[in-house]
């Protein structure tokens, strides 16, 4: 029953995180903030995810490998890019943390990403703003955010702000 509870509780968490973050739209100077701070910004598809306690058993973390389409800027010279978050379900216990991005299996993302000074992985840069879900518009096909704004525009400004 408890089990149960704590399903239904964290299945309405996750939907309003969704909900916040399709709902979120990022100012110019939010992308313009995140361009120049982040260690690196890809795109690319999440093909993997490993949720596992700490050491002492008081946190989950989950990885999320991202196979890579494109460095927006920096790169790590490989085609994939683990990125470490709070949070995630190992066995039956789930972790959820509010301003934590969250990556779904074969979700297409753009990411603001610093290096994680205590691994080789990155963390996703800004919290749940530094994630944007890529989808594929069903009247063009193009490729967009969730508030509409088309990719390819995002990724043009996101570079002018680099090279300034």
């Amino acid at each position: 029953m408890q089990v149960t509870i704590m399903r239904l509780l964290s299945a309405l968490i996750i939907a309003g995180g969704f909900l916040s973050t399709a709902l979120a739209q990022l100012t110019s100077s939010d992308v313009e903030s995140m361009s120049k701070s982040a260690d690196i910004i890809i795109t690319g598809k999440v093909v993997e995810q490993n949720s596992n306690w700490n050491e002492n058993k008081t946190r989950i973390y989950t990885q999320a490998t991202i196979q890579v389409e494109e460095y927006l800027k920096g790169s790590n010279n490989s085609g994939s890019v683990i990125v470490s978050y709070l949070g995630g379900e190992v066995g039956e216990v789930g972790e959820m943390y509010s301003h934590m991005p969250r990556f779904e299996a074969q979700e297409e993302v753009l990411v603001f990403l610093k290096k994680d000074d205590k691994s080789t992985n990155f963390k996703v840069f800004n919290g749940e703003n530094g994630k944007i879900s890529v989808i594929n518009d069903p009247k063009t096909g193009e490729k967009v955010t969730a508030s509409n704004v088309q990719i390819n525009s995002l990724k043009a400004q996101i570079k002018s702000y680099i090279n300034d």
